[in-house]
This record gives structure tokens, C-alpha cells and sequence, in this order.
């Protein structure tokens, strides 16, 4: 362990929030709180002092007991859901959960926010925790882009509600993208873009407005789309595309704010 601040490119040094952070369980900022509350121990020892170096291949860290693991290189996975599968690592009835798709990844990773159980289309995961933290935080607004199909014909009305901001108990909703894809006779299919993600949204969102929602498939997270890959299959995103992801953060108003940009 050491707490100079010094660290040359060779070295196998880092901060230890960013350990904590890079494990997956966690964004810096949380690890920052809990380094500062005592949580935390390395090779045996309570540190408290923000900005610490820790050995990522020799030192032990332990958060609350626990051995956080060794620094494991960034994997960002895109997932096709299946309907009828939980968002989530494991479930304690002993349903399916997304984890169930990832077969032949060794490295363990969380999803990116959620799809409702009878939803399907695109979702990330990774083991990157202050980049999971980012994408699903409401400051960055990252949009992500759904195929929804509803009960009944949109009219202009409707559709106009659902671009200015429909009200639930949360309060108003963000300004929505919403576009009519295809109609028939007795229910129609919407391309609706949100940049944001409140409990079960779409659903209520499409209740508020007189537009019972019957299905929802997520073709797009910020830059990265679904395509044509297969339902209940799943890739690694390239290098290019994690920059793309970073990338879209990096312009949210929120990061352009802080930042000056």
C-alpha cells in the first residue's frame, strides 16, 4: 500500500476508489464515501484517506469483510432479452434472470439499469461500476430508443402528451421522442426515445395517456443498437464502441456543465 500520490506508467498502482470502482460493485463516488466511513481495509488495515494507491496484483482490499477482487479488464456485453426473464443477477424464486443468457463469459458482470420481465430488445451489462453508475444516472439523460406497441390509434393529442411530459406520482416526465411506425385497426406501434428511467415508465406512460402499452422492445441504448442480433445471444462491444458510449456521457449537458465545455 502506498499514499505518496507518485506513479509511473509501468506501475500496478491505483487509486483505491477506482479499485473498488473498477471491480464492478460500485461507482468511485460511492467508494470515496465508503473509504471515508471506515468500510474499507487494505492488507488488514482501515484506510480513510481519499486518494490512496493500492497495489492492484499484491494488495488485499476488503470492503465490509469482503475481498473486493483483482482489477479485471473492462467488458461491456450487449444482450438481446428475451421476454419473460428477470433483469437482474439472481432471483430468489428460482426464476429465469438474464444471467442465464451469458453462457461462456467467465468474467462477472451487472446489467445497465433494467428491462421490465416481459420486455425484450437491447441491454448492457459490464464490470465497470462508475460506468454502469454513469449510464443509468438521470443527469446524463442517455436516450434509449424502444419499439412499443399499444392498444388503440394514437391521435395527435395523444401523441403530442407524450412528447411534452406526461404526469405520474413521480411528477412530470421528461419530453419524450415519439414517432408512429406502423398502425392497423385496433392497436398501433410507436418509436418512443427516453432519456430517462423510471419504474415500469413506458407502461404507465401509455396508461396516463389512454394508450395501454401491450408490448415494449428496446432496439438502442445511447449509441450502441441492437441490430440483428439474435434474441438470447450477446457480444462484446469493441473498443470503438465503449469510446461511442463514453463519448455520449462525455456531451450530456449535465458533464458539459461541470466541465466547461
Amino acid at each position: 500500500m502506498c499514499d505518496d500520490g507518485k506513479r509511473d506508467a509501468s506501475s500496478t498502482r491505483v487509486r483505491l476508489h477506482k479499485f473498488i470502482a473498477q471491480a464492478g460493485i460500485t461507482s468511485r463516488r460511492t467508494a470515496e464515501r465508503w473509504i471515508a466511513a471506515g468500510r474499507v481495509r487494505v492488507n488488514g488495515v482501515v484506510v480513510t484517506t481519499l486518494g490512496t494507491l493500492v497495489d492492484s496484483l499484491r494488495d488485499e482490499v476488503r470492503v465490509d469483510g469482503r475481498v473486493v477482487g483483482r482489477v479485471a479488464a473492462q467488458q461491456v456485453i450487449l444482450l438481446h432479452k428475451p421476454r419473460w426473464c428477470l433483469t437482474t443477477v439472481r432471483d430468489p424464486r428460482g426464476r429465469p434472470t438474464v444471467m442465464d443468457c451469458l453462457q461462456g463469459l467467465s468474467t462477472r458482470v451487472y446489467p445497465v439499469g433494467r428491462l421490465d420481465w416481459d420486455a425484450s430488445g437491447a441491454l448492457l451489462l459490464t464490470n465497470d461500476g462508475e460506468l454502469a453508475n454513469r449510464l443509468m444516472h438521470p443527469r446524463y439523460g442517455v436516450p434509449k430508443v424502444y419499439r412499443v406497441e399499444v392498444r388503440g390509434v394514437p391521435s395527435a393529442e395523444q401523441m403530442e402528451l407524450w412528447r411534452r411530459g406526461v404526469r405520474l406520482r413521480e411528477g412530470v416526465t421528461a419530453p419524450a421522442g415519439v414517432k408512429l411506425v406502423r398502425r392497423f385497426s385496433d392497436s398501433a406501434w410507436l418509436e418512443v426515445t427516453l432519456h430517462q428511467g423510471w419504474y415500469r415508465q413506458i407502461k404507465r406512460m401509455g396508461e396516463a395517456v389512454g394508450l395501454p402499452v401491450l408490448k415494449i422492445h428496446r432496439t438502442a441504448y445511447g449509441p450502441i443498437r441492437l441490430g440483428r442480433l439474435p434474441v438470447g445471444h450477446w457480444r462484446r462491444l469493441s473498443a470503438q464502441e465503449v469510446r461511442r458510449l463514453r463519448e455520449a456521457l462525455m456531451w450530456a449537458p449535465e458533464f458539459r456543465r461541470s466541465h466547461d465545455v
